[in-house]
């Protein structure tokens, strides 16, 4: 994705050389489908030292196979980013995993999300907080991941088209914020729209490589702290990288 970007990549689970397609040809593609998504959380994220038992239970139950194209959904489950389309990927489940981790989501919290990509992890997190707004400023892919949401009866999340890099101000303050894309560093704006007590993750680096930071927001003192390494497309934008899509 982009001004927001669903494509982020941290190596390959252990075992990864028995990655397999799934055959999902006959009558028990759905299956085979939920088969390996529970491989998935079992052997890509569990094993990797991902703990949220909350995420680990969405991520059993959200079809990652249902936001990618009808081709590549063979594939879903492999620990790897997938094409969605606009030169845009899917991120790679263990990198979603491990955002979703350390973003520390609660049942009535408000979540905002920046780069809405193929809305899997608008999904995700419609599953773990009350209410999700999702920024993407590809229109093709707003308009895409909002019809897979609502395929699925996802309610309470809502997907705008705009600039990801200056938030969602009318619907501030946010409890949680969680950033697809790689920034140059953390866009004020969403700091801004942090409630207190609030946390936001982000991919912070140069265009090739970066690393989460998690900014918790004391009243007026934000405090950063840098966890793992990650590479992620650009967040483009008025306050994320300045070139055109």
């Amino acid at each position: 994705m982009t001004a927001g970007g669903d494509s982020g990549v941290n190596g390959r689970a252990r075992g990864a050389g028995r990655e397999e397609a799934i055959g999902v040809d006959g009558h028990d593609g759905r299956d085979a489908f939920a088969q390996a998504r529970r491989y998935m959380v079992d052997h890509q994220i569990r094993a990797r030292g991902v703990r949220d038992e909350r995420v680990l239970r969405a991520m059993e139950r959200v079809p990652r196979e249902h936001f990618v194209p009808i081709d590549a959904r063979a594939e879903a489950y492999l620990d790897r980013p997938l094409p969605i389309g606009s030169g845009q990927t899917i991120s790679q489940p263990y990198m979603v995993a491990t955002m979703l981790d350390v973003l520390g989501c609660e049942p009535e919290m408000t979540a905002l999300e920046i780069g809405a990509g193929s809305g899997y992890q608008a999904a995700l997190l419609a599953e773990l907080c009350r209410e999700v707004w999702a920024v993407e400023i590809v229109e093709a892919l707003a308009a895409r991941a909002e019809a897979a949401l609502e395929d699925l009866g996802y309610a309470n999340v809502h997907i705008v088209v705009g600039d990801g890099t200056q938030g969602l101000p009318e619907h501030a303050p946010y409890d949680r914020i969680i950033v697809a894309a790689g920034a140059p560093a953390v866009p004020e704006p969403l700091q801004e729209q942090l409630a207190d007590g609030g946390r936001l993750v982000i991919p912070v680096g140069s265009r090739m490589s970066q690393c989460l930071v998690v900014v918790d927001r004391d009243g007026d003192e934000f405090v950063q702290r840098e966890g793992t390494p990650c590479v992620f497309v650009p967040l483009v934008g008025r306050h994320g990288w300045r070139n055109h899509l």
